[in-house]
C-alpha cells in the first residue's frame, strides 16, 4: 500500500506541476493520460493474469508451471508496448485535438503524450514483474523497487518542468519525460531482480501452450475492462469539455485527490485479496479463500471509507493545492466530495474484483466495469448533464451510481461461488492442482 500512496503522489505530483503553468496544462495532462492509460491497463491485465496463476502455482507447489506464466506475461508485455510508443510518435496531436479541446490544450497534451508513451514496453515490464512476484507472497522487493524509481519519477517531474538543481527547463514535456525515464530505470531494476537469488521466480523459455492459452484467458477481459473506461473517458471528457476547460481540469484534480488520498489504499486491498484468494485455492482451501476475499471487503469500506469523510470535509483546502483559478477550484471542490462519497462503494469494489481475479474469474469485474461506465458513468452524465439541463450536477450523480451499479453486480457473482470452480478447474488442466513442487 505504501508503493501504491508513491506511485499516485507521483501522477498527483504531476497534476500539480502542471497548475503552476495553467488551467490549460492540468486539461491537456488530464487529456493525454486518457491515453497513456492504454498501455497502462494493458499492462495491469496481463499483470493480473500473472498474479492470479503466480499465486495459485506458489499456493499448489507448481513452480515450474508459475515461472513459465511470468516468462511468457512479460514477453507478451514487451512486444505489446511497441504499437503504443509508434502511436504517441505519429498521432499525437490527432489524439488530443479529437477530443474537442482548445488549441493550446492541444499543443500541450499532443508535446505531453509523444514522451510518455514512449516508455510503454518498459511500463509493461515494471506492472507484469511487480505482480509475478507478489503472486510468490513476496510484496516488499516491488515495493522496494517501486519506490526508488517513483521518487526518482518525481524529482525528476519537478527538476525537468521547472530547471531546478542544475537539469534543463522543459516544462510540461519535462513531467513526461520525468516519467519515461523513470519507468525505463525502474523496469531494468526488475528484471535484474527475476535474474537473481532475490526472487524465488525463475525466466525460462515457454513451451507449454496451455498456460499461455490461460494468461491470455485471464488478461483479455481485464485488459478489455480497463480499455473500455478509456473508451468511455473521451465521449465524458467532451461532455465535461463542453460545460468550459475549467469543468475538465476541475473533474481532472478531483478525481487525482481521491486517487491520491483513497485509492492506494483500495488497489492495495485488492492486491492482497488477489494473492491470498489465489494462494488458499492453490492450497485446495476454497473456503478460506471465500471468507477471506469478504473479510478483506469488509475492512476495505471501513478503512477507505474513512478517508472518504476526510476527503469530503477537507476537499476545498486539498483542491487549493492545484489551481489557484477560482472558478475550477469551486468544480474540483464538489467532484471531490462526490468521489468522497463513492470511496465505501469503491474499495469493496475493488477489493472483489481482486479475489474474483484470484480465482481466474476477470469476466464479472468486466462486465460491472462496463455497464457502470457506459450506462451510469457516462449515461447519466450525458442525459443528465446535456438533455435534461442539469449540467455538471449529474455527473456527480452519474460517479456514485456507477460504483453502486459495480458493487451489485460483483457481490452477486461472489456470492455464488462460481469463480471457486472455475479457478479449480484451470489449475487442473495445466497439472498445478496438487503438485508438491516441481522446480
Amino acid at each position: 500500500m505504501t508503493e501504491q500512496v508513491l506511485r499516485t503522489l507521483m501522477r498527483t505530483t504531476d497534476v500539480i506541476v502542471a497548475g503552476f503553468f495553467s488551467p490549460a496544462a492540468v486539461a491537456a495532462v488530464g487529456l493525454a493520460d486518457i491515453y497513456a492509460r492504454l498501455p497502462l491497463w494493458f499492462g495491469l491485465g496481463v499483470g493480473d493474469g500473472a498474479i492470479a496463476l503466480s499465486s495459485q502455482d506458489t499456493g499448489s507447489g507448481a513452480t515450474a508451471n508459475r515461472d513459465e506464466a511470468v516468462t511468457t506475461a512479460l514477453a507478451l508485455g514487451v512486444l505489446a508496448g511497441v504499437p503504443f510508443a509508434v502511436f504517441g510518435l505519429l498521432f499525437d496531436q490527432a489524439a488530443i485535438s479529437v477530443l474537442g479541446a482548445e488549441q493550446d490544450v492541444v499543443l500541450i497534451g499532443a508535446s505531453y503524450l509523444a514522451v510518455i508513451l514512449l516508455s510503454s514496453p518498459a511500463r509493461h515490464v515494471t506492472l507484469i514483474a511487480a505482480r509475478s512476484i507478489q503472486g510468490t507472497g513476496d510484496t516488499r522487493t516491488p515495493m522496494y523497487v517501486n519506490l526508488g524509481g517513483n521518487t526518482l519519477n518525481i524529482g525528476l517531474t519537478v527538476g525537468l518542468a521547472f530547471g531546478i538543481a542544475g537539469l534543463p527547463e522543459y516544462g510540461v514535456v519535462g513531467i513526461a519525460a520525468a516519467t519515461a525515464i523513470a519507468d525505463t530505470l525502474t523496469a531494468g531494476a526488475f528484471l535484474l531482480v527475476l535474474s537473481t537469488d532475490r526472487s524465488p521466480i525463475t525466466l525460462v523459455r515457454p513451451s507449454d501452450p496451455i498456460i499461455g492459452k490461460q494468461l491470455v484467458l485471464i488478461s483479455a477481459p481485464r485488459i478489455a475492462e480497463g480499455l473500455s473506461e478509456v473508451v468511455a473517458q473521451f465521449p465524458f471528457n467532451a461532455i465535461l469539455l463542453a460545460f468550459g476547460t475549467e469543468v475538465n481540469a476541475a473533474y481532472h484534480i478531483g478525481m487525482r485527490l481521491y486517487q491520491q488520498i483513497a485509492a492506494p489504499l483500495s488497489r492495495g486491498y485488492g492486491v492482497a485479496a488477489n494473492v491470498i484468494v489465489g494462494q488458499a485455492l492453490g492450497r485446495g482451501e476454497p473456503d478460506t479463500a471465500y471468507y477471506d476475499g469478504l473479510a478483506t471487503a469488509a475492512l476495505g469500506a471501513i478503512t477507505v471509507g474513512g478517508l472518504g469523510v476526510v476527503l469530503f470535509f477537507q476537499a476545498e483546502a486539498f483542491v487549493s493545492l492545484f489551481t489557484r483559478d477560482p472558478v475550477t477550484i469551486g468544480y474540483a471542490t464538489d467532484f471531490a466530495r462526490a468521489y468522497a462519497v463513492a470511496t465505501v462503494l469503491i474499495a469493496p469494489y475493488a477489493i472483489l474484483a481482486g479475489a474474483l481475479r484470484g480465482g481466474s474469474e476477470t469476466r464479472s469485474p468486466f462486465v460491472a466495469k462496463v455497464t457502470g461506465t457506459f450506462v451510469f458513468l457516462l449515461g447519466m452524465t450525458y442525459v443528465g448533464g446535456l438533455h435534461l439541463g442539469y449540467g455538471v450536477v449529474a455527473a456527480y450523480v452519474a460517479i456514485v451510481a456507477d460504483y453502486v451499479w459495480r458493487n451489485i453486480v460483483l457481490g452477486s457473482v461472489y456470492v455464488h461461488r462460481g469463480w471457486i470452480e472455475r479457478g479449480t478447474r484451470m489449475m487442473r488442466e495445466r497439472g498445478s492442482l496438487d503438485a508438491t513442487g516441481d522446480e
